[in-house]
């Protein structure tokens, strides 16, 4: 499995522009073959950041989601949506994991959970 972490940062103007993207983004994404979990979401102390957690089935998977047309006109639109005050790198920190094995540390809470 691929897990990608990624942060950016929007420009406060462009904000609601900023967001339908991610909304057309993400919804288009978990469509995907190989795309086993893909969330966008904005953080709770700076709503100009917009957080992706993706993951995928392996390293096709996350190749064939960068080279969609979804994520290239995505892409293409960073510039614009972007918070000028920083440098393009600077406005986009991305993390990625290969991982063999993902333990859900919850799976038997919620089963107990499920037998009250």
């Amino acid at each position: 499995m691929i897990v990608v972490h990624a942060a950016l940062r929007i420009d406060p103007d462009r904000r609601e522009q900023a967001l339908d993207a991610v909304e057309k983004l993400v919804e288009r994404t978990r469509e995907e073959a190989g795309v086993i979990d893909y969330v966008g979401t904005t953080e709770v102390a700076n709503p100009n950041v917009v957080r992706f957690v993706e993951q995928y089935e392996d390293e096709a998977a996350l190749e064939a989601h960068n080279e969609s047309a979804h994520y290239r006109e995505f892409e293409a639109q960073l510039p614009q949506l972007l918070d000028s005050d920083r440098d393009l790198l600077d406005a986009i920190d991305v993390t990625q994991f290969a991982v063999d094995e993902a333990v859900d540390p919850n799976a038997d809470v919620e089963a107990d959970v499920d037998r009250q």
